[in-house]
Protein backbone atom coordinates (compact mmCIF):
# COMPACT_ATOMS: atom_id res chain seq x y z
CA UNK A 1 0.00 0.00 0.00
CA UNK A 2 1.10 3.95 -0.77
CA UNK A 3 0.22 7.26 0.56
CA UNK A 4 1.22 10.50 0.22
CA UNK A 5 3.32 9.99 2.48
CA UNK A 6 5.21 7.46 0.87
CA UNK A 7 5.79 3.69 0.33
CA UNK A 8 4.22 1.21 2.71
CA UNK A 9 6.25 -1.43 4.02
CA UNK A 10 6.16 -5.30 3.91
CA UNK A 11 8.53 -7.80 5.00
CA UNK A 12 9.82 -11.10 3.68
CA UNK A 13 10.55 -13.26 6.22
CA UNK A 14 12.36 -16.27 3.72
CA UNK A 15 14.57 -13.70 1.54
CA UNK A 16 17.74 -14.92 2.83
CA UNK A 17 21.23 -13.15 2.69
CA UNK A 18 20.63 -11.39 -1.29
CA UNK A 19 22.01 -8.00 -0.74
CA UNK A 20 20.07 -6.39 -3.28
CA UNK A 21 17.00 -7.76 -0.88
CA UNK A 22 18.26 -7.07 2.35
CA UNK A 23 19.05 -2.97 1.32
CA UNK A 24 16.09 -2.54 -0.70
CA UNK A 25 13.31 -0.42 0.82
CA UNK A 26 10.69 0.83 -2.10
CA UNK A 27 12.00 4.34 -1.24
CA UNK A 28 15.57 3.56 -2.38
CA UNK A 29 18.69 1.76 -1.83
CA UNK A 30 20.72 2.59 1.53
CA UNK A 31 23.96 1.73 2.61
CA UNK A 32 22.66 -0.04 5.77
CA UNK A 33 21.31 -3.50 5.74
CA UNK A 34 17.82 -3.65 6.53
CA UNK A 35 17.26 -6.63 8.88
CA UNK A 36 13.73 -6.27 8.84
CA UNK A 37 13.25 -7.24 5.64
CA UNK A 38 14.82 -10.50 6.26
CA UNK A 39 12.81 -10.89 9.69
CA UNK A 40 10.29 -8.52 10.84
CA UNK A 41 10.23 -10.94 14.19
CA UNK A 42 14.28 -9.83 15.06
CA UNK A 43 14.40 -8.12 18.37
CA UNK A 44 18.49 -8.20 18.68
CA UNK A 45 21.25 -6.81 16.36
CA UNK A 46 25.08 -5.95 16.35
CA UNK A 47 26.13 -3.33 13.99
CA UNK A 48 29.08 -0.80 13.48
CA UNK A 49 28.65 2.92 13.08
CA UNK A 50 29.70 4.02 9.63
CA UNK A 51 28.60 7.62 9.57
CA UNK A 52 27.80 10.45 12.79
CA UNK A 53 26.01 13.71 13.06
CA UNK A 54 27.01 15.56 16.06
CA UNK A 55 24.73 18.41 15.86
CA UNK A 56 21.89 16.41 15.65
CA UNK A 57 22.96 13.27 17.88
CA UNK A 58 22.42 11.12 15.02
CA UNK A 59 24.45 7.95 13.94
CA UNK A 60 24.10 5.50 10.78
CA UNK A 61 24.88 1.78 10.58
CA UNK A 62 26.03 -0.52 8.45
CA UNK A 63 22.95 -2.68 9.74
CA UNK A 64 20.22 -2.10 11.57
CA UNK A 65 16.68 -3.65 12.63
CA UNK A 66 15.15 -0.50 13.17
CA UNK A 67 12.49 0.35 10.80
CA UNK A 68 12.50 4.12 9.89
CA UNK A 69 9.70 6.40 10.11
CA UNK A 70 7.65 6.21 6.43
CA UNK A 71 4.52 5.84 4.30
CA UNK A 72 2.42 6.17 7.41
CA UNK A 73 4.21 4.16 9.74
CA UNK A 74 5.94 5.71 12.47
CA UNK A 75 9.55 4.75 13.21
CA UNK A 76 11.05 2.07 15.58
CA UNK A 77 12.04 2.81 19.03
CA UNK A 78 14.26 0.84 21.45
CA UNK A 79 18.32 1.38 22.44
CA UNK A 80 21.70 0.66 21.43
CA UNK A 81 24.49 -0.37 23.66
CA UNK A 82 28.42 0.28 23.35
CA UNK A 83 31.32 0.27 25.75
CA UNK A 84 29.06 -0.61 28.54
CA UNK A 85 27.03 2.20 28.05
CA UNK A 86 23.72 2.58 27.01
CA UNK A 87 21.85 5.12 24.32
CA UNK A 88 18.17 5.38 23.55
CA UNK A 89 17.08 5.41 20.02
CA UNK A 90 14.34 8.44 19.86
CA UNK A 91 13.92 8.40 16.28
CA UNK A 92 14.91 6.68 12.57
CA UNK A 93 14.41 8.41 9.52
CA UNK A 94 15.54 7.98 5.92
CA UNK A 95 17.68 11.35 4.79
CA UNK A 96 19.50 11.82 2.08
CA UNK A 97 19.56 8.16 1.18
CA UNK A 98 20.53 6.83 4.90
CA UNK A 99 18.96 5.37 7.40
CA UNK A 100 19.87 7.93 10.81
CA UNK A 101 19.34 7.02 14.25
CA UNK A 102 18.90 9.70 17.03
CA UNK A 103 19.93 9.14 20.00
CA UNK A 104 19.26 10.36 23.51
CA UNK A 105 22.84 9.80 25.29
CA UNK A 106 26.18 9.93 24.14
CA UNK A 107 27.42 9.18 20.91
CA UNK A 108 29.03 6.42 20.00
CA UNK A 109 32.17 7.09 17.51
CA UNK A 110 32.20 6.19 13.98
CA UNK A 111 33.96 2.22 13.78
CA UNK A 112 32.00 1.63 16.78
CA UNK A 113 30.53 -1.70 17.39
CA UNK A 114 27.24 -1.59 19.02
CA UNK A 115 24.39 -4.06 20.07
CA UNK A 116 20.86 -2.75 19.06
CA UNK A 117 17.37 -3.98 20.60
CA UNK A 118 13.98 -2.15 19.44
CA UNK A 119 11.06 -1.80 21.29
CA UNK A 120 9.60 -5.37 20.94
CA UNK A 121 6.01 -4.33 22.30
CA UNK A 122 5.57 -1.19 19.79
CA UNK A 123 7.02 -3.42 17.19
CA UNK A 124 4.96 -5.88 17.13
CA UNK A 125 1.56 -3.90 17.49
CA UNK A 126 2.39 -2.05 14.05
CA UNK A 127 3.05 -5.54 12.29
CA UNK A 128 -0.19 -6.72 13.59
CA UNK A 129 -1.66 -3.13 12.65
CA UNK A 130 -0.03 -2.52 9.35
CA UNK A 131 -1.55 -6.08 8.00
CA UNK A 132 -4.59 -5.24 9.36
CA UNK A 133 -4.28 -2.35 7.57
CA UNK A 134 -3.49 -4.03 4.30
CA UNK A 135 -6.62 -6.78 4.94
CA UNK A 136 -8.67 -3.67 5.47
CA UNK A 137 -7.85 -2.10 1.83
CA UNK A 138 -8.38 -5.75 0.18
CA UNK A 139 -11.84 -6.08 1.12
CA UNK A 140 -12.98 -2.97 -0.05
CA UNK A 141 -11.04 -3.31 -3.08
CA UNK A 142 -12.73 -6.23 -3.86
CA UNK A 143 -16.11 -5.38 -2.83
CA UNK A 144 -15.97 -1.56 -3.79
CA UNK A 145 -13.32 -1.16 -6.45
CA UNK A 146 -11.85 1.64 -4.41
CA UNK A 147 -8.76 3.05 -4.48
CA UNK A 148 -6.88 4.20 -1.26
CA UNK A 149 -6.22 8.32 -1.51
CA UNK A 150 -4.26 8.16 1.97
CA UNK A 151 -3.59 6.48 5.01
CA UNK A 152 -1.54 6.54 8.65
CA UNK A 153 -1.43 3.97 12.03
CA UNK A 154 -0.13 3.98 15.37
CA UNK A 155 0.49 0.89 17.86
CA UNK A 156 -2.90 -0.93 17.30
CA UNK A 157 -5.26 2.29 15.45
CA UNK A 158 -5.33 3.36 12.28
CA UNK A 159 -7.00 5.22 9.47
CA UNK A 160 -7.72 4.38 5.38
CA UNK A 161 -8.87 7.22 3.33
CA UNK A 162 -10.50 5.62 0.53
CA UNK A 163 -12.16 7.15 -3.32
CA UNK A 164 -16.14 6.79 -1.77
CA UNK A 165 -18.25 8.95 -3.03
CA UNK A 166 -20.88 7.69 -0.01
CA UNK A 167 -19.85 6.03 2.67
CA UNK A 168 -22.81 5.23 5.76
CA UNK A 169 -22.82 2.73 8.32
CA UNK A 170 -24.16 -0.36 7.09
CA UNK A 171 -21.23 -0.20 4.84
CA UNK A 172 -18.37 0.20 7.46
CA UNK A 173 -20.15 -2.76 9.72
CA UNK A 174 -20.61 -5.46 6.51
CA UNK A 175 -16.86 -4.24 5.45
CA UNK A 176 -15.86 -4.81 9.49
CA UNK A 177 -17.11 -7.97 9.40
CA UNK A 178 -16.23 -9.08 6.17
CA UNK A 179 -12.12 -7.96 7.04
CA UNK A 180 -12.71 -10.20 10.57
CA UNK A 181 -13.87 -12.90 8.54
CA UNK A 182 -10.29 -12.72 6.20
CA UNK A 183 -8.69 -12.41 9.48
CA UNK A 184 -9.65 -15.51 11.21
CA UNK A 185 -9.16 -17.67 7.64
CA UNK A 186 -5.12 -17.82 9.31
CA UNK A 187 -3.43 -16.66 5.73
CA UNK A 188 -0.41 -16.91 5.52
CA UNK A 189 1.88 -13.54 4.91
CA UNK A 190 4.58 -13.83 2.06
CA UNK A 191 7.05 -11.62 -0.22
CA UNK A 192 9.11 -11.47 -3.06
CA UNK A 193 10.94 -9.53 -5.22
CA UNK A 194 9.75 -9.04 -9.02
CA UNK A 195 11.77 -7.12 -11.62
CA UNK A 196 10.26 -4.02 -12.60
CA UNK A 197 8.59 -5.15 -15.32
CA UNK A 198 7.02 -7.98 -14.30
CA UNK A 199 6.01 -5.84 -11.50
CA UNK A 200 4.35 -3.48 -13.63
CA UNK A 201 2.15 -6.27 -15.61
CA UNK A 202 0.51 -7.59 -12.13
CA UNK A 203 -3.52 -6.42 -12.41
CA UNK A 204 -3.85 -3.91 -9.04
CA UNK A 205 -0.81 -4.18 -7.59
CA UNK A 206 -0.92 -0.39 -7.11
CA UNK A 207 -4.42 0.45 -5.51
CA UNK A 208 -3.53 4.28 -4.23
CA UNK A 209 -5.30 6.95 -6.48
CA UNK A 210 -1.07 7.91 -7.14
CA UNK A 211 1.64 5.27 -7.85
CA UNK A 212 4.04 6.71 -6.18
CA UNK A 213 6.80 3.88 -7.09
CA UNK A 214 9.83 5.80 -7.87
CA UNK A 215 10.55 5.62 -11.50
CA UNK A 216 13.90 3.98 -11.19
CA UNK A 217 13.38 1.07 -9.29
CA UNK A 218 14.55 -1.72 -11.49
CA UNK A 219 13.24 -3.80 -9.01
CA UNK A 220 9.98 -3.99 -6.68
CA UNK A 221 9.06 -5.81 -3.25
CA UNK A 222 5.74 -7.34 -3.20
CA UNK A 223 3.76 -8.54 -0.12
CA UNK A 224 1.02 -11.58 -0.64
CA UNK A 225 -1.61 -12.35 2.22
CA UNK A 226 -2.48 -15.58 1.42
CA UNK A 227 -5.94 -15.53 -1.52
CA UNK A 228 -6.54 -11.84 -0.55
CA UNK A 229 -4.26 -9.25 -1.60
CA UNK A 230 -1.06 -8.74 -3.21
CA UNK A 231 0.59 -5.63 -2.97
CA UNK A 232 4.05 -3.34 -3.72
CA UNK A 233 5.22 -2.95 -0.27
CA UNK A 234 8.39 -2.12 1.75
CA UNK A 235 7.89 -2.48 5.85
CA UNK A 236 7.18 -4.64 8.24
CA UNK A 237 4.10 -7.69 9.34
CA UNK A 238 3.15 -10.52 10.75
CA UNK A 239 3.62 -14.07 9.34
CA UNK A 240 -0.15 -15.15 9.58
CA UNK A 241 -3.59 -12.92 10.07
CA UNK A 242 -4.45 -15.05 13.08
CA UNK A 243 -1.61 -12.64 14.93
CA UNK A 244 -3.59 -9.31 13.79
CA UNK A 245 -6.35 -9.90 16.47
CA UNK A 246 -9.98 -8.24 15.83
CA UNK A 247 -10.56 -5.38 13.62
CA UNK A 248 -13.02 -2.50 15.06
CA UNK A 249 -14.09 -0.13 12.88
CA UNK A 250 -14.35 3.07 15.13
CA UNK A 251 -15.42 5.59 13.05
CA UNK A 252 -16.06 7.42 9.25
CA UNK A 253 -16.28 10.97 7.76
CA UNK A 254 -16.21 12.66 4.71
CA UNK A 255 -13.28 14.24 3.74
CA UNK A 256 -14.46 15.21 0.26
CA UNK A 257 -17.04 14.42 -2.65
CA UNK A 258 -15.28 11.23 -3.65
CA UNK A 259 -12.51 10.98 -0.50
CA UNK A 260 -14.15 9.04 3.10
CA UNK A 261 -12.28 8.13 5.90
CA UNK A 262 -12.24 4.83 8.13
CA UNK A 263 -10.75 4.88 11.44
CA UNK A 264 -9.91 1.43 13.01
CA UNK A 265 -8.74 -0.27 16.29
CA UNK A 266 -7.27 -3.43 16.85
CA UNK A 267 -8.32 -5.48 20.05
Amino acid sequence: MIDNAGIWFSVDNSIGNNSLAVRLNLMGVTMTKLLFLEDSYLKEFTAKVIEENIDDNAIVLDRTAFYPTGGGQPCDMGEIVFDDKTSQVIKVKKLNGEIWHFLQGELPAINSEISGEIDWDRRYKMMRTHTAMHSLSAVVWQNYKVQVTGGTFEPLSGRLDFEFEKLNAEMTAEIEEKVNTEIKRGLAITSQILPRAEADKIPDLIRTKINLLPPGLTEIRVVKIGDLDLQADGGTHVNNTSEIGTIIITGYKSKGRINKRMKIQIV
